[in-house]
This record gives structure tokens, sequence and C-alpha cells, in this order.
């Protein structure tokens, strides 16, 4: 594709805060605008009429979509688990570039996906035709790829966190993760549990241990990086009364012997020239401050017994901005390496 082009891209279910992010990453994007945006609840108003925002798109049914592919030239879907399947199908015999910000098509093995989502994939023979877009360890598997599954979230900021180590074959088996989210993490729906009563001064943990379906992707990604060496994660998600961003600590054994300064050496070597990750300097901690309201990944790494400068135990910190980073950032970032753009348009 000519580094001229201006392409045209599709979202499906651009009413969330997903989409709604994609919208805005796209305004400032030079080679890429808006062709169609959908919503199953809001089809026939405008965009601006659905958030205050001064984007007056159209807003149409996904079938309407479906009859539109050829209109444009990627289509992102920020549509619910479960609710991506049938029309990636169709999307795919259109020939259209389809990145899927659901989890339909991150896992490759529809048994996986069976297990933590407690429902059938009726497109199991579309697995292994999808890259997993996890852009700073799969860039090239993504270059050129017309089907991407964009991470999740919090699988995001803990495998970027990891991924050094687990290359190295430095992890430990047994990973205790502690991550804590925004409510805009829970989507953008009237609940309960996450109205401004129910969260403000409060922090609320669930599905901890290891219950979250996003350990399934911890370990597709981090077990199979080193010969399927097998960790065992221990995740714990908290609900943190901030509007966005995700901060995962993670405390992990290396092997003895390895040095702090060879750690460091290793994130900096293997994230060199990685524009949107930041390794921190000894001494300082990520922070959601680090990170909210952009496209990059702040990593700290911290000994656990100062006394002990060069032990086996180390905390490793790592922040991103979960609607970005973890994911409307991340699709966009997919985007341009799958079609050949600089990778930081829009996102800089």
């Amino acid at each position: 594709m000519s580094q001229q082009a201006v392409y045209k891209a599709g979202i499906a279910g651009a009413t969330g805060y997903t989409g709604y992010e994609l919208i805005r990453l796209i305004q400032r994007h030079p080679q890429l605008e808006i062709g169609w945006l959908t919503s199953e609840n809001s089809a026939g108003k405008r965009f601006s009429n659905v958030f205050d925002a001064p984007w007056d798109y159209p807003l149409i049914r996904l079938e309407d979509a479906l009859s539109r592919a050829a209109e444009v030239d990627v289509v992102f879907l920020c549509l619910p688990h479960a609710a991506s399947i049938g029309p990636v199908k169709a999307f795919v015999e259109a020939g259209v570039l389809a990145i899927d910000l659901s989890a339909d098509f991150r896992l490759i093995d529809s048994a996986i996906y069976e297990k933590w989502y407690q429902t059938t994939h009726t497109a199991p023979e579309l697995l292994n035709q999808f890259v997993y877009g996890l852009c700073e360890v799969y860039r090239e598997q993504i270059r050129n790829a017309r089907l991407i599954a964009n991470p999740g979230c919090y699988p995001t900021s803990v495998n970027l966190g990891l991924y050094p180590l687990a290359k190295a074959g430095w992890l430990g088996e047994r990973v205790i993760v502690d991550s804590k989210s925004g409510i805009s993490g829970a989507g953008r729906k009237a609940d309960l549990k996450y109205s401004f009563a129910e969260t403000n001064e409060n922090m609320t943990p669930y599905n901890v241990g290891m219950r979250h379906r996003h350990i399934a992707e911890m370990e597709q990604v981090l077990n199979r990086v080193n010969g399927h060496k097998p960790h065992r994660f221990v995740f714990s998600p908290h609900l943190l009364p901030v509007t966005r961003g995700i901060l995962s600590t993670m405390y992990v054994d290396v092997p003895e012997g390895v040095t702090q300064s060879q750690i460091r050496d290793l994130y900096a070597e293997t994230y060199a020239n990685e524009p949107f990750i930041h390794l921190l300097p000894a001494g300082q901690m990520a922070s959601l401050r680090h990170t909210v309201h952009s496209n990059r990944c702040a990593i700290s790494i911290t000994p656990v017994d100062p006394a002990q400068p060069d032990g086996t135990e180390y905390i490793i910190a790592s922040s991103e901005d979960n609607l970005i980073k973890g994911a409307s950032g991340q699709a966009l970032q997919n985007f341009n390496i799958a079609v050949g753009l600089e990778e930081t348009m829009g996102l800089l």
C-alpha cells in the first residue's frame, strides 16, 4: 500500500469507550479517516447525540455495515465478547483488514476460549489465521496481516512487563500479579456496582486468584516464549476509583546469580527503540500518571529487599492507559504496522 494513501476505517460498536477513543485518535491520524460507525442501540442517531463530542458522524446498524464493507480498508470491531465472530466471518469474506478488540480471536485454542469464556466458539477455523496483536512482541507477524486480535488490557500490561524475563528463561514458575484498573475497563453501561457512589473512595478486588479470564492470554504469551516453560499465574485484579489507567504489580523470582544490572540490561536491550515503552530508572516506580492519555507502557524494576539488591526476588510494575495502550491505541498501532505506515502515526 502506498505511503501516501488515505485509508478509510469502519468501527463496529462505536459508542462504547473504546469506540470513542478510536474516533478521537483517528481525528489526528494524517492517513486514516472514518468511513462508517455502527451502534445497535443508537442507530439512526449521530455520534454527537450519544457523546458530548464534536464529531457529527451518522450511526448505522451493524447489518447495514456488512453490506458496506467495500467502502472501508479496515474494520475495528469494538463489540462485546462472543459478538465479533459472526461479523468477522463477513469481513473476512469481503477481504477487509479486521482488527478485533474483543477476546474472540485472541486465544489460539478454541477449547481454552470455551473454558474461560463459557461459550462455544463458532469459527474455530479462523483462530489460526489471526495474529495476536501485542505489537512489541509480534511486530513481524503483524506486518501485512489481514486479521489481528487486539490483546486485552490487563494482559498487555502484564505481558509487556514480564516478556523480557520469560524470553531469557529468568521468570520463575510462580508469578503473583496484582492489577488495578480504572472503572472504564468495565465498559460503558449502567450497572449499580460501577456507579459513582459505589466506587468513589472504595477499591474492590474481583475474580482473584486463578479465576480471571485474562490469565489465558498471559499463559499463551509467556508460557510459549521460552520453549513452553510453564508459569503459574496468581492474578488479583482490583477496581480502582479512577476513570482510566491500569497499574500491574508483579512479584517474581529470578535464578540465583542473575543481578539487577543484568535484568536492567535485558529490558533495555529487549525494548531498545520501542517508541511506546518507557523503562524507568532505578528507584522510580511506575504510576498511572506516567501513561494515562497516552499509548505508552511504563515499566519499573525493583528488588524486594534493598539490603540484597542482587537477590532473587523482584517487583516489576507496569502501567498503561487501559483505553489506549490497553485497547484503541494498540489497535491503531496494529493498523499502522499492518499497512506499512509509521508505527507512531496518530499516537504521539
